[in-house]
């Protein structure tokens, strides 16, 4: 923390359908590149190692689909970014079949361009909002999916179209039987966003597990959490691997510990949705 990112033109960058600007930029801290929409930042790629992923709470989702039964996987992402996720699938199980849901066209075709996919993989990027999205997916998919990924962020703030039981209900009807959703939350101290979450996927895939740097989960500090959840017991091996990702310490609230971190919360309808919260400007100032 404590990077002010320089607003030049130098770097590769595209002009978003609804509002802000997307650009490329060497990443000051490692290998590889970031993609950074306004002044959020959005993905990291190492374009040479697919498998190095910076982020944190990506490197939790990585740990994770590492878990999942061995071999290639049916997918679906909803949010692009740099196809991050994607191409770490790609990487270390090849023949997956993907299936990415991006607002933006602007976005993809930047990323395309200046980030491009490794030469043979099956990703396909379909423009248009993650729901409505969802909804043309091909019918042989539905049911059939390893995993669904719901990583998806307009600015810094997840859409509250995209926080309800109806939307994660129709999530659900993609999964196999033991396939796995893992969605990324951003909430600040108190939490009261994530808890909501959780409550909200748990009445539909019962199997919750939910990471986070330990300081996040408790509610002290702004971050990310990944909601793992799934229809099928979680695989309870995964824990050693989990706590081992990120520089720094995780914790994983499963059973009992999930159940008391959603004590009290409602769950979100379409009714009733808002937005994740926004954070302050200065958390990606590093």
């Amino acid at each position: 923390m404590g990077r002010t990112r320089a607003k030049d033109t130098e770097h590769p960058q595209a002009r978003l359908d609804h509002g802000g600007t997307a650009r490329i930029v060497p990443s000051e801290f490692t290998t590889g590149f970031e993609l950074i929409v306004d002044d959020t930042p959005q993905s990291h790629v190492d374009l040479d190692d697919p498998t190095h992923l910076h982020f944190e709470y990506i490197v939790r989702m990585g740990a994770v689909i590492d878990q999942l039964a061995e071999g290639p996987l049916t997918a679906v992402h909803l949010g692009a970014g740099a196809l991050t996720i994607p191409r770490y699938i790609e990487a270390t199980r090849p023949g997956s079949r993907q299936q990415v849901i991006e607002l933006e066209a602007p976005l993809a075709a930047l990323v395309r361009e200046h980030l491009p996919l490794p030469r043979g993989a099956s990703i396909r990027v379909r423009i248009g909002d993650a729901r409505e999205g969802v909804r043309r997916l091909p019918p042989a998919i539905v049911g059939n999916c390893d995993l669904v990924v719901s990583d998806v962020y307009s600015g810094a703030q997840t859409p509250a179209h995209l926080t309800s039981i109806e939307f994660y209900r129709e999530l659900a009807e993609l999964l196999a039987p033991g396939g796995v959703l893992l969605v990324n939350v951003a909430d600040g101290p108190g939490l009261a966003f994530a808890r909501r979450q959780v409550a909200t996927i748990a009445e539909v895939l019962p199997e919750i597990g939910v990471l986070a740097d330990t300081q996040v989960l408790k509610g002290r500090r702004f971050g990310n959490l990944v909601i793992a959840a799934s229809a099928a017991p979680l695989p309870s091996e995964w824990l050693p691997r989990i706590l081992a990702a990120g520089p720094h310490p995780a914790k994983i609230a499963q059973g009992a510990e999930a159940t008391a971190f959603v004590q009290g919360a409602r769950v979100v309808t379409d009714a009733d949705a808002v937005a994740s919260p926004r954070p302050d400007a200065s958390l990606f100032l590093r």
